[in-house]
């Protein structure tokens, strides 16, 4: 009888671990699936976007701060850019989504200081895809296939 309580408690971690997983699944996927990203439309309305909600930190050109790999002294960053220069690119889209809406404490280690908030509370969904569909569409074209690659090997 003890060894069938051992297994029904092995089995109870097992199904509340895969749960635990699906959840962070869901957490850090998009709600909805993304709009076409290469949409002109989409495309002009996240510059707009882009300048008022993120030029600030990221620059007006994608530029990011000077800098952007030398951690301040309490160890956070500088935003980085968001241009080629950087590397926005190196990540699929569902986790720039999350990076915007949720911010970056949202993904970053336990720890460590991420000065990037979360836009969730201001900016819609379409707003968040548009803003990443005006970056992506600055990108030169081996990088917007290498980064769609990796969005498409994260779905």
């Amino acid at each position: 009888m003890a060894a069938f309580g051992r297994r029904f408690k092995r089995i109870g971690w097992l199904v509340a671990g895969a749960g635990a997983v699906a959840a962070l699944g869901l957490w850090l996927k998009p709600d909805a699936a993304p709009p076409d990203l290469s949409d002109p439309s989409l495309v002009a309305a996240g510059k707009t976007v882009y300048a008022v909600a993120c030029a600030e930190c990221h620059g007006g050109n994608l530029e990011g701060e000077p800098n952007w790999r030398t951690p301040f002294p309490d160890g956070s960053l500088p935003a980085p850019p968001h241009d080629a220069s950087g590397h926005t690119w190196h990540h699929p889209d569902k986790v720039l989504f999350g990076i915007t809406r949720d911010g970056g404490a949202s993904v970053a280690p336990k720890g460590f200081p991420s000065r990037m908030p979360a836009f969730g509370g201001q900016l819609s969904e379409r707003e968040i895809w548009a803003v990443l569909a005006y970056i992506k569409s600055t990108w030169p074209p081996d990088i917007r296939e290498r980064q769609e690659s990796l969005s498409r090997r994260a779905r």
